[in-house]
């Protein structure tokens, strides 16, 4: 038996994999990296699709300066520029999403953090969806503190999102206005108040393979089971506009080996879904297991429906409640 077969056989009976271990993966093709990786996903995780949905709450003018992102104040005007939608646009759309049969429904604010003008507006949108719609809730509201967060877990939301992108190496050169650490302490007040955390990253933005698997096993010990695995769609006027995309092969080896590193994860497709074949198909046959379906913040995903007849030809079983 090779090394890679043994090593798979242990993860499917519940071995940890090591950093040296992870790096020694990336030796391998991707295409036996992905077939391990579905069969580690099947054991461990069964044929059960997670579904969810996001809206841009509120978008634009933020003050960091994420290389990234199109909704920087720091670069030209590209992305739309609106305040906190009023609660009947949330509860609108969370209920058009809940009818579609999407299992969580989050909504995204720009900005480090949500002011307290905008959180004490928020915390009622949040009940209202909780009790008139019933579907599942995440935020996704920047470096809030714990405090904001208990706050959050009263008004019904169960799940805090905040990527952390990339790993502590490479994080500085990626964002100057607020750290890496920054981040692992916003999902550790979630953590410490009872919400669940889903945190992943963007692929492509010149890090190495190392940096990705560096990011994984951070997120590994912060328990993360919720994993968005974002592929960079270079936006004009932001600083990586003129970066090369990374290539599709690529892609699904580092969500390959995510999957040796995270066994029983939700490894979530979310922005730059575009950039990979049939929307993602021959990641959800390696090892992904998860989608934000809809639009995104500032690009198009794929449709609701168009998603539900990708999965049905896959043979997974799409979620409906928690």
């Amino acid at each position: 038996m090779d090394w890679l077969t043994a090593i798979k056989d242990k993860v499917l009976e519940g071995y940890k994999v090591t950093k040296d271990e992870a790096m020694k993966l990336m030796q391998y093709p991707q295409p036996i990296l992905s077939q391990y990786a579905d069969e580690i996903r099947l054991k461990h995780c069964g044929n059960s699709f997670d579904m969810c949905a996001i809206i841009n709450g509120k978008s634009g003018a933020c003050s960091q300066d994420c290389k990234y992102c199109a909704q920087s104040a720091h670069y030209k005007g590209i992305a739309e520029v609106y305040p906190l939608q009023e609660a009947a646009t949330f509860l609108r759309d969370a209920k058009e999403h809940k009818d579609e049969g999407v299992l969580r429904y989050s909504i995204v604010t720009s900005g480090k953090r949500l002011n307290q003008k905008d959180m004490e507006a928020i915390i009622p949108i949040y009940e209202q969806i909780h009790t008139k719609v019933g579907i599942s809730l995440c935020a996704s509201h920047g470096l809030l503190g714990e405090e904001d967060m208990k706050k959050l877990k009263a008004s019904g939301v169960r799940r805090y999102h905040n990527n952390l992108e990339t790993s502590r190496r490479y994080f500085p050169f990626i964002c100057s206005t607020h750290t890496y650490e920054d981040k692992l302490e916003t999902l550790q007040a979630a953590k410490r108040v009872g919400l669940e955390v889903c945190s992943g990253g963007l692929f492509g933005m010149g890090e190495t393979l190392e940096d990705r698997i560096d990011m994984a096993f951070d997120l590994r010990a912060l328990e993360v089971k919720s994993i968005p695995i974002n592929v960079l769609v270079p936006i004009p006027g932001t600083p990586l506009e003129g970066i090369r995309p990374i290539a599709e092969e690529e892609v699904l080896k580092t969500i390959a080996i995510y999957r040796f590193i995270h066994p029983d994860a939700k490894i979530r497709l979310a922005g730059g879904r575009s950039q990979l074949t049939d929307a993602g198909r021959y990641a959800f046959k390696g090892g992904a297991n998860a989608t934000i379906s809809g639009n995104l913040l500032t690009t198009c995903g794929n449709t609701i429906q168009d998603d539900f007849k990708l999965l049905e030809g896959l043979e997974y079983e799409v979620k409906l409640d928690e």
